[in-house]
């Protein structure tokens, strides 16, 4: 399928460019054809750098009261090594397609992108 998605990083994740799985999003698909495909590679790694940021700070507060043994127990170093793991399972979540939060930055992004081009 040659269309305007012609740009994505990545065509086996051409779902995440629209709004449902079921119908594409043509305001998107048309300004995606008005932003340089650097540029949205760029805007989907910095909406998914968001999206990471924000899973950090939801795994942050979760795990912030568990006390106990194991990985999560109450040493002194389980500190630095619960932001550590939070960090790693947050950038991870948001690799594998987190919550949806990266693809509804990366489309108002794209918009103003577009708007500003043209």
């Amino acid at each position: 399928m040659q269309s305007s998605l012609s740009g994505i990083v990545d065509p086996s994740h051409a779902k995440a460019y629209t709004r449902s799985a079921s119908r594409t999003d043509p305001l998107l698909a048309d300004a995606l054809t008005k932003v340089s495909p650097e540029a949205q590679k760029k805007t989907r790694a910095k909406a998914q750098e968001f999206e990471a940021m924000f899973l950090n700070s939801m795994f942050s507060q979760m795990t912030t009261g568990i006390k106990g043994e194991g990985p999560f127990g109450d040493t002194t170093g389980t500190g630095v090594w619960r932001s550590m793991l939070t960090d790693e399972y947050s950038k991870s979540f948001a690799k594998a397609g987190g919550v949806g939060i990266s693809n509804d930055v990366f489309r108002t992004l794209i918009l103003q992108q577009a708007n500003r081009a043209g």
